[in-house]
């Protein structure tokens, strides 16, 4: 399964099955976690067989049950962490798809009191990632349209609607999608737009984007 495929396949699950992530699945989701920390300098952590950060009323309100492995987005807050991880940690989730792992990003159903995450001075616990064997594969959603989520001055190149068709399927905050992207020449400027979460939500939309749109003769604004 390449990465497109898995942004296909991959949508939000909340009822794992409990079967525990080990082997070499455990090992390659780990080198995923080293190799988006060394990149991002984040401190993305990887928390297994850990069921108390969801042994919570907010957690049963949301839905969720059997989550016993997360990862735990920590940092330290400044210029771009929420974007950094929302992008870093669309990365392991998508890898984790790769995996045979199901997910669901969480950024209030949880308790962060119980969280296993080790949270330094001066870091920041963002958010979660559920991670685990889904009893289901979860279900796509809809989607605001193309031309609603982005602006191109003169005639839409074909990488660029693959780019945006790549973006439509990332998961945001509540499936809000409030984000924009513009086209000028081979220049995009991707914008956050008002809402929750929506400097994270950029950061996974980011990341679709460079997978849908491949490595050609176009870059990002700034």
């Amino acid at each position: 399964m390449d990465l497109l495929d898995a942004i296909k396949a991959r949508h939000s699950v909340r009822s794992f099955t409990g079967a525990k992530i080990e082997g070499e699945t455990e090992k390659q989701l780990r080198l995923a976690v080293e190799e988006c920390n060394r990149d991002s300098g984040l401190n993305i952590q990887l928390c297994l067989n850990e069921p108390r950060a969801f042994d919570s009323m907010m957690a049963r309100y949301g839905k969720f049950k059997n989550v016993k492995n997360y990862v735990a987005l920590v940092g330290k807050p400044g210029e771009g962490f929420e974007e950094k991880c929302g992008y870093y940690g669309e990365k392991i989730v998508l890898r984790a798809m790769q995996l045979g792992l199901n997910s669901c990003w969480v950024a209030m159903s949880y308790s962060k009191g119980k969280s296993a995450a080790v949270v330094g001075n001066g870091e920041k616990l963002l958010m979660v990632i559920a991670l685990g064997y889904g009893d289901t594969s979860g279900a796509s959603h809809e989607t605001k349209t193309l031309e609603t989520l982005c602006r191109v001055k003169g005639t839409m190149p074909e990488w660029f609607r693959s780019g945006m068709m790549a973006a439509m399927m990332a998961p945001t905050a509540m499936n809000q999608q409030k984000f924009l992207f513009t086209l000028e020449g081979n220049t995009v400027s991707p914008e956050a737009l008002s809402g929750f979460y929506t400097k994270t939500d950029l950061g996974i939309v980011k990341y679709h984007f460079e997978i849908g749109a491949g490595a050609g003769d176009w870059k990002w604004k700034g």
